[in-house]
């Protein structure tokens, strides 16, 4: 089995001969939230492990996807937060009355959806095309299967 880049855990280099899930790079690039381009370029740079898959293909192991993202998790971002939710992304609409606004966030893969006073929309400058970050705090979070 051939074998391209390394773990993102410093745990093992070798890839585990895991019977639990594959990922194609395509999904894997779907569950990061960044191209297929960019998880190439990851695998080909040695930051994330990569072997080939039965069809030939390369594919990463689920073990080895989960930890590359908590890797990209652990990469400081502008800012600093107690919140672990954050979303960066664009500004992608803002439907504003006299009093609230609705902003639409389109964050990766994610659309996010904040209502706010028409006062916070202004003072922040919010408009389509402004690069922000969305904070989410939750009391509850829902998990689906696909």
């Amino acid at each position: 089995m051939e074998q391209r880049g390394i773990c993102a855990s410093n745990t093992h280099k070798m890839p585990q001969m895991s019977k639990g899930p594959q990922y194609a790079l395509s999904q894997a690039a779907r569950l990061l939230g960044v191209s297929s381009d960019t998880v190439r370029r990851w695998a080909d740079a040695g930051r994330l492990l990569t072997t080939k898959g039965a069809n030939g293909r390369r594919v990463v192991a689920g073990p080895d996807l989960a930890a590359f993202a908590l890797s990209l998790a652990d990469e400081p971002e502008s800012g600093r937060t107690s919140a672990r939710n954050t979303f960066p992304g664009i500004v992608t609409a803002v439907k504003a009355d006299k009093v609230v606004a609705q902003v639409d966030i389109q964050a990766g893969p994610h659309r996010v959806v904040s209502l706010m006073t028409v006062e916070a929309v202004n003072d922040l400058g919010l408009a389509p095309g402004v690069e922000v970050v969305a904070v989410v705090k939750a009391p509850a979070v829902v998990v689906d299967l696909p």
